[in-house]
């Protein structure tokens, strides 16, 4: 077996676009199917894939470590989330294409199942530039917690804290108190709730926030500071009862290994579309499970690393939850079939071969790449603040 052809398909999800790769080999219709999405930063993945298909092309895709060393190893200049997002989805592919060559789910070719069914929570979104309490988005927080404990989820993740100075007032405090008490308020008491400060805070402002969320016993904080401040998240994490979680930015194992000996986090969040696809990620989740940390693995991303990610916390012993965006775009069904569908908060074990899912190429046509502007924050005072 050999690989004939690796090529990109582009559909645009308003906020990102993703980036569907197919491996494409010499078995009659035997393709591999995997996610490379990294927002605004579209069309330099897709370059990426292209100029690391030339190392692979004419190999046997069943050789997906000796595949994922060649990747890595070879274009010299090793890593970035451009290059390590390209070659994530291209490892997922391969994954993809021996699992459908064996006639068993991925889950399978991982080591089988770990668990019987699988926890996911619902990302309810909140990201605003505001620091100053709003009581229409107090409400707004509520009714989509109140909609997800509807809807069967356990446990959901919201972004109570707005726009943040290095150092801010009273206001931006009282606001991320109201916003999760209103979450609180529509979860009901026995909800797992989340926050993600996404880097917004430094150290200090981190530690205040923990102080006034701690009583609607958040279940973790996420991205207290900048993901290269491990000695912050440290500070951050010494500094309050609440887990902390990380991970989301960091591209291989060895950027995951200064968190865990600080012993800044609770939970690796790692992304199987930027942290080296399924091969790198499995030997992140060992490391982790030494350091007795568990796995939430990011993905606000498409359906396909959805599956992909629903696959690894199948095989995953030190597997916590997964994140599951439900409300993006209204054409994610159209796109894409065979997602594993939610019920009570949890998927079941996959039952087709390999990933499981299968694009509808017309469908994601009608959806055409579009430029995905960045989100763009400044302070009063004209400094850029991160968002």
């Amino acid at each position: 077996m050999k690989i004939t052809n690796i090529r990109t398909q582009v559909v645009n999800a308003r906020l990102r676009n993703w980036i569907f790769v197919r491996i494409e080999t010499d078995q009659p219709g035997l393709t591999g199917l995997g996610e490379a999405t990294l927002e605004f930063q579209t069309r330099a993945v897709v370059g990426a894939v292209e100029d690391l298909a030339g190392l692979i092309i004419g190999q046997d895709p069943r050789n997906i470590e000796h595949l994922w060393q060649v990747l890595f190893r070879h274009p010299f200049f090793k890593g970035g989330v451009v290059t390590m997002s390209a070659l994530s989805g291209i490892d997922q592919a391969l994954h993809d294409i021996k699992a459908r060559s064996l006639g068993i789910p991925l889950w399978q070719l991982l080591g089988g199942l770990t668990r019987q069914k699988l926890r996911m929570y619902d990302h309810l979104g909140g990201g605003d530039a505001t620091a100053v309490y709003d009581s229409a988005r107090a409400e707004s927080f509520a009714e989509k917690a109140a909609r997800s404990r509807e809807d069967g989820f356990t446990a959901v993740k919201i972004l109570a804290v707005g726009q943040t100075r290095p150092l801010d007032g009273h206001a931006a405090l009282r606001s991320a108190e109201a916003l999760m008490a209103a979450a609180r308020d529509g979860a009901g008491e026995d909800m797992d709730i989340m926050i993600d400060l996404h880097g917004r805070t430094s150290a200090a402002m981190a530690i205040q926030y923990a102080e006034v969320l701690k009583p609607y016993r958040p279940w973790f904080l996420e991205e207290p500071c900048q993901p290269e401040d491990v000695a912050g998240i440290a500070r951050v994490a010494r500094s309050t009862t609440i887990p902390i979680a990380s991970g989301e930015r960091l591209c291989h194992r060895h950027e995951f290994l200064p968190l865990l000996q600080a012993g800044a986090i609770a939970v690796a969040q790692p992304d199987v579309c930027h942290a080296g696809g399924l091969t790198e990620l499995r030997r992140i989740a060992a490391l982790c499970d030494t350091f007795g940390v568990s796995m939430a693995p990011h993905n606000p991303l498409g359906p396909v690393a959805t599956m992909v990610n629903i696959h690894l916390g199948f095989a995953t012993p030190n597997f916590l939850v997964q994140e599951v965006m439900r409300s993006d775009v209204p054409w994610r069904d159209e796109v894409v079939r065979g997602v594993a569908k939610i019920e009570n908060g949890h998927v079941l074990p996959p039952e087709g071969p390999g990933i499981g899912i299968e694009i509808d190429e017309a469908a994601a046509d009608r959806h055409p790449w579009q430029d995905a502007l960045p989100i763009q924050w400044y302070h009063e005072d004209g400094s850029v603040a991160d968002w």
